[in-house]
């Protein structure tokens, strides 16, 4: 094996997450709750994973977790055989809303972590402007972020937190508050970077064929306390490219993932609507969710 090889073997190796029953409550005093509970996923070195459940089922805490913002209440959490016991600069995150600094310039932004890892000025530069280059946004280099759409402010986010080489890349809904056509658009562009970087992906997110498009496996979650209640194997081949939505193969797995879905929200809805005691108003709360009237 040449030293190449022996390199980008070594690369490749990097990025296994493995989750084992973890367990995340916040409050305490007899005001305490569950958020997840139980939880035991992995993610391959170079695989998307995404994680998709009803509203407030756990996955955006399931994430910081693996971030290090949040610390487990039990379970095992390791990247890379380590366990995780805090941030740090081998996973990347990237928000929903738009974390970029206003008063720096997009390629500052990007080069910032550079910055922070003590890089040279000039090769600082150099990879930030090539970075950009891939995402189409070398021409807005010296532009601010209030001068960009939301969609381009989301590529800087992203291409700020690939800049420093991280093993993982952490995304939390990181289109949701984009326009269903830049949405698509943001997609194509985010799959064709990974397919380059083949980092580990783990993705949080609400929209099912989003979820499909992106993923080599998709994890669901259930109501609160988020456990994981279904794995779904994606074989669609790659690249992926739009027209994937409307085959037999991809609507076969957009309906199994929303029956699963849409009995988790049910179950989240009735027991939310029981603890607001709206039964009382002639509403029927089974344990199934919402029923009808009495």
């Amino acid at each position: 094996m040449s030293s190449n090889e022996a390199v980008t073997k070594a690369v490749a190796e990097k990025g296994r997450i493995q989750i084992d029953d973890l367990q995340v409550t916040f409050g305490q005093n007899g005001n305490q709750v569950d958020a997840v509970s139980g939880v035991s996923i992995h993610i391959e070195p170079g695989e998307f994973v995404s994680i998709v459940g009803p509203s407030g089922c756990g996955k955006s805490t399931l994430l910081n977790a693996v971030a290090g913002f949040v610390k487990p209440s039990g379970g095992t959490l390791l990247l890379d055989g380590k366990a995780i016991k805090g941030p740090g600069a081998d996973r990347g995150m990237v928000f929903q809303q738009y974390s970029l600094f206003p008063w720096m310039s997009v390629r500052k932004n990007v080069e910032f972590g550079l910055k922070m890892q003590r890089m040279a000025s000039g090769q600082r530069e150099s990879a930030a402007r090539t970075l950009l280059g891939l995402a189409g946004l070398l021409a807005f280099e010296n532009h601010y972020p209030d001068q960009l759409s939301g969609g381009m402010r989301q590529r800087v986010g992203i291409v700020r937190a690939l800049a420093t080489s991280p093993q993982v890349l952490l995304m939390d809904e990181p289109f949701g508050a984009l326009d269903a056509q830049t949405r698509v658009v943001m997609q194509e562009i985010l799959t064709n970077m990974w397919q380059r970087f083949r980092i580990s992906v783990l993705f949080i997110t609400h929209d099912i064929d989003e979820s499909i498009f992106l993923s080599d496996r998709v994890y669901v979650m259930t109501a609160r306390p988020g456990k994981i209640k279904a794995e779904i194997a994606i074989p669609l081949p790659r690249p992926r490219l739009p027209e994937m939505s409307t085959s037999a193969e991809f609507l076969k797995i957009r309906e199994q993932l929303h029956a699963l879905i849409r009995e988790e929200s049910l179950k989240a809805m009735g027991g939310e609507l029981k603890e607001g005691g709206l039964s009382g108003f002639g509403i029927e709360v089974g344990p199934e969710g919402v029923g009808e009237l009495v």
